[in-house]
């Protein structure tokens, strides 16, 4: 079998969304499943609305996605003289000629033919012509008067399009630009693509695109058409459902796999499984599993997947993605040891990174804002000999380990006959500053014991300086 070589061939005319991404996504695991080729071309040829940012905001997007090409990218703005020689090529064949009719007579035909009852087309009136290229000609194709185009496609099934129907369409303008359909054929061709997967929003230009390889001499790729990515009020996806672009969810606190994870369950199943690792999709991934049903977007889903993928992680490689979003909180944290500790006591606890870094916080302030009402209730008179013990007792150990923690809250709760509770929620509070963190010896164990110390000794010093510590309440 021929080696599998699929595409990705965004418009750069705005950042990278959902159902981009997605496509991106089923050509580049088909690639890697069968070890194909995945290549990227962007298709800039509208130069009114391509933009730099836009190429740039792609790229980015999908390489954190993790989504790697073996070719390009390519740009379609560069490939004028490789169009210009395939339309050549059809003219003088006589597959295509050039047509010198205005706009104005062009809106006319169709208009007359409206009136007929017949479906609005170009008439065909420079078909036979013969004319030369001139100043204001375009190139159209001759396109077949009878006969049915069949699209054979591997998710929708066949769909035919009656030949009569398409008009003799344009390939290239008048200023010498070549047309979408033209362009993307003859890319395909050259690039030796054999298999795209793209929206069904592209069946409509399917049958033009295959004239245009019949008429090239060309042997036809496999077509696959996804339906399109709906809201969760099965219309459309728009901001109001989250179809925000993959930037976003990366700075919402998205790992990467989840958001692949999540994307290509939008359209795609292995039995009942949910929850897929990279190596794991690209191992199970095929193509005769894509839905013919539309999908249906759930922020509420992808939270809950990415929640799972933080649990699945090591400390070492979410640290790697949290040090960003720390860095968006004016904290410059390392991918060491004491970050990965950090995380392994956030990680049952956090749905997204951004979540995570905000309870991480504590762990890197120098010098802890205590929260006014936690402040009053828990650092005040009665329970400064427990803060004060704890400082003294942790201070002392030669071993910093759960064991000797355990050690030491066993031996206040004797000295003090305060049960457990008592004695770590006033801790806590010296600690993060609040009532809420999360288990107290592995948060005590990632803060390390000079941290530790010093931060009960601050809270002391709070209680016998603040105007709370006159508060016995």
């Amino acid at each position: 079998m021929d080696t599998i070589i699929t595409r990705f061939p965004p418009s750069p005319t705005g950042t990278l969304h959902i159902g981009g991404a997605r496509t991106a996504l089923f050509n580049w695991l088909y690639a890697r499943k069968t070890k194909g080729k995945f290549i990227l071309r962007i298709e800039d040829t509208d130069t009114v609305r391509s933009t730099k940012e836009s190429v740039d905001a792609i790229l980015e997007s999908l390489e954190w996605l993790g989504i790697d090409w073996d070719e390009g990218p390519y740009f379609q703005t560069q490939r004028t003289q490789i169009y210009d020689d395939y339309i050549e090529k059809l003219i003088a064949s006589g597959a295509a000629y050039y047509c010198s009719c205005t706009p104005e007579e062009v809106t006319a035909m169709r208009e007359d033919a409206t009136a007929k009852g017949l479906k609005p087309m170009y008439n065909g009136k420079c078909r036979e012509r013969g004319l030369e290229k001139s100043e204001n000609t375009v190139v159209r194709l001759k396109t077949p008067n009878s006969g049915v185009t069949l699209v054979e496609d591997i998710v929708k099934g066949n769909t035919a399009f009656q030949n009569s129907e398409m008009d003799d369409f344009i390939i290239r303008r008048s200023n010498g630009t070549a047309m979408y359909n033209l362009a993307v054929v003859v890319d395909d061709i050259t690039m030796g693509i054999n298999t795209i997967i793209r929206g069904d929003d592209h069946l409509i230009n399917t049958p033009k695109q295959m004239l245009i390889y019949k008429a090239l001499g060309a042997d036809l790729p496999i077509f696959g058409h996804v339906p399109m990515v709906l809201g969760s009020d099965k219309t459309r996806l728009s901001k109001r459902h989250g179809a925000m672009s993959v930037g976003e969810y990366q700075k919402m606190g998205f790992l990467p796999d989840a958001m692949i994870n999540y994307l290509v369950r939008l359209g795609w199943s292995h039995g009942d499984q949910e929850f897929f690792e990279r190596n794991d999709l690209i191992e199970k991934f095929d193509l005769k599993h894509l839905g013919r049903s539309a999908a249906m977007f759930d922020m509420d889903k992808l939270v809950s997947l990415n929640s799972k993928h933080i649990q699945a992680k090591q400390p070492e490689e979410l640290a790697g993605h949290l040090i960003g979003h720390l860095k968006d909180l004016g904290i410059n944290a390392q991918n060491d040891a004491f970050t990965q500790g950090v995380i392994e006591t956030l990680q049952t606890r956090s749905k997204t990174l951004v979540e995570m870094a905000n309870a991480a916080v504590f762990y890197y302030q120098d010098t802890v804002q205590f929260d006014e009402m936690a402040a009053k209730k828990f650092l005040k008179q009665d329970t400064l000999n427990v803060l004060q013990k704890s400082a003294d007792y942790i201070e002392g150990l030669d071993t910093y380990t759960q064991a000797s923690l355990e050690d030491v809250f066993k031996k206040i709760m004797a000295e003090t006959d305060l049960k457990f509770g008592k004695i770590a929620q006033p801790l806590r509070v010296a600690i993060t500053g609040t009532t809420m963190s999360p288990g107290i010896f592995e948060m005590l164990l990632a803060l390390g014991k000079e941290k530790t110390v010093l931060r009960i000794k601050a809270a002391v010093q709070f209680i016998l300086t603040s105007d709370i510590s006159q508060d016995t309440a």
